[in-house]
């Protein structure tokens, strides 16, 4: 949970270019807050450090009994489908206007018809399928037609879930969900006043039904009050989130005074110390409800890096690799032609395939897998290194290099390598710190020694350890 100078100064200048003036009118944590606020989330997460599981970096716990759902989203093998942007609540903590009337979408790509969205969820490999909105059940016969069709075709293979506020979850309505094949419902009860009734009713036609909920500091009474009675009733799983900020809900979290960090995205410290100390409080009083906090951090790194990997595979030349983080690596060899060709040779006689490597005499470069490391003389080329973005795209754009991905007979999809970075070139100090953080993982924390670009390659190859670092 270190960061550098450099990378905290990346993140305030991304942040207040993201809200330019109402950066100033934000409660920032204080160096002092952030002192106490660290110290006691160290304490927080030592009193539990033998009695829940921490996972996916550090950056989620309690991982020892959750959801099929959320193990397939740890597994990053879950698309989420949008039926569309509309809700029929206006709670005070949500991200975004909830007023589109989207047809189904996933991951920016519409899908209207849904032979096309299984399609994409076979050939991606997708093992779980949520259903979100804006609020699902808004539109239920489109609701009811995408899973039931899922089901019918994927059968098991597809776990499926569905987002919902409660408010349209009468019995009617959860009786026909469960026929159509859901798998498991969650409820955001912070919409209805905390109040558990379409929950309970579901509890008797749902296998799985979740609570899931942004942990609010202003409920943290009332919340212990709920646990237990979401214990008694039969709930199975209590996930709860980081409240985050966003354009659209500054007016509301701005009056609420709460303390905001800045980080991959802004936060509210109070909410995560909230959802900890709610853990604690159950562990204490011996609730056997499992609870689950999703941290921001862990939604933003491992969604993202899991899209990525998704996508690279299709995009990826067989000498780049994908990183840990879903970037697509390619690492160039500059120097002279003799020894890149004695290099080509070494290779060659060393048994490695033609495919791991590049040789570009022309140019006097070599791209190669970083497999091949050890067979390399580093003293014998300069280094460089460039990081690439998969993204599935419903066309293509025609400004990067991309492949088709048919569907179907009716559709295709486009896969685009986009260049995230330009090409940094290493020294030899940095040769060596990038070959063991790929040899042997991320060893080495934050060092200002490493500067800016050391930055740069560490924020492509590494999903970064642990809760986010309070400032």
């Amino acid at each position: 949970m270190n960061l550098s100078s450099i990378r905290k100064t990346q993140l305030i200048e991304a942040n207040r270019k993201e809200y330019g003036d109402a950066c100033d009118t934000l409660r920032w944590i204080s160096a002092e807050q952030a002192l106490a606020a660290t110290q006691e989330r160290n304490d927080l997460l030592s009193s539990l450090h033998n009695r829940v599981v921490f996972c996916c970096n550090n950056t989620k716990l309690d991982g020892r009994d959750l959801s099929h759902g959320c193990e397939i989203c740890t597994q990053g093998s879950w698309s989420c489908l949008f039926i569309h942007g509309r809700c029929n609540c206006r709670c005070f903590y949500c991200s975004s206007q909830q007023t589109e009337n989207l047809v189904p979408t996933t991951n920016t790509v519409p899908f209207p018809d849904v032979v096309d969205y299984i399609d994409y969820i076979r050939i991606l490999g997708f093992t779980g399928v949520s259903f979100s909105g804006g609020e699902p059940l808004m539109m239920l016969d489109n609701t009811l037609h995408y899973l039931n069709e899922v089901k019918q075709t994927c059968g098991d293979e597809i776990y499926t879930w569905l987002y919902t506020n409660g408010t349209l979850a009468t019995r009617e309505t959860l009786l026909k969900l469960k026929n159509a094949g859901l798998n498991e419902i969650r409820f955001d009860i912070g919409a209805t006043g905390m109040k558990l009734d379409a929950a309970k009713t579901a509890v008797d036609l749902v296998d799985v039904v979740t609570v899931e909920i942004p942990a609010l500091p202003e409920e943290f009474e009332l919340m212990k009050a709920k646990i237990i009675e979401m214990e008694s009733v039969g709930i199975r799983h209590l996930n709860l989130h980081q409240l985050r900020l966003t354009p659209y809900n500054l007016p509301r979290l701005l009056n609420r005074n709460y303390t905001f960090l800045h980080g991959e995205r802004v936060a509210v410290l109070e909410s995560e110390l909230t959802a900890l100390r709610l853990i604690r409080w159950a562990y204490d009083h011996h609730i056997r409800l499992p609870i689950n906090y999703c941290s921001f951090v862990y939604k933003n790194r491992f969604h993202r890096a899991a899209a990525r990997r998704k996508s690279a595979e299709f995009v990826r030349k067989p000498y780049e690799d994908i990183t840990a983080s879903g970037y697509i690596r390619a690492l160039e060899l500059a120097g002279e032609v003799e020894a890149l060709n004695r290099l080509s040779d070494t290779l060659r006689q060393s048994g490695s395939e033609d495919c791991l490597w590049s040789l570009d005499t022309r140019k006097s470069r070599m791209y190669v897998a970083t497999s091949l490391w050890p067979l390399i003389d580093a003293s014998q080329f300069h280094f460089s290194v460039t990081y690439a973005e998969a993204k599935i795209l419903p066309a293509v754009t025609y400004g990067n290099y991309f492949v088709e991905l048919p569907l179907n007979r009716q559709r295709s999809l486009y896969v685009e390598k986009i260049t995230v970075s330009e090409k940094i070139e290493l020294d030899h100090v940095l040769v060596e710190r990038l070959r063991k953080l790929i040899e042997w993982g991320d060893t080495q924390q934050h060092d200002e020694r490493g500067g800016e670009k050391w930055e740069r390659v560490r924020l492509f190859e590494f999903i970064e350890e642990g809760l986010a670092v309070y400032f």
